[in-house]
């Protein structure tokens, strides 16, 4: 599923346009980008909970020319699945 085919499913389960469903999107997923930039959490209680990680700093090595180079340390955005999801995909509801 795409942007455009989960607005479409928010537009006809919320019965609302789909530009309204396209703001709410676009809100839902400014929050999380935003709560993830000051380093929180954003938790859904039975879907998940989005986190921001912490990748170290390591050596690398570069495919085409085998030098080492140096991979610098980065946040990396992580979502952890909540018991509902998971049941959800396992038999469950």
């Amino acid at each position: 599923m795409n942007k455009t085919e989960l607005i479409e499913h928010i537009a006809k389960n919320a019965d609302t346009s789909k530009a309204s469903a396209a703001r709410s999107l676009e809100a839902m997923m400014d929050a999380v980008r935003k709560t993830l930039k000051k380093g929180g959490t954003v938790s859904l209680v039975g879907f998940g909970t989005f986190a921001v990680g912490k990748r170290a700093a390591r050596l690398g090595r570069n495919p085409r020319t085998g030098d080492t180079i140096k991979i610098k340390a980065a946040k990396v955005p992580k979502f952890r699945p909540g018991k509902g999801l998971k049941d959800a995909l396992n038999g469950g509801k």
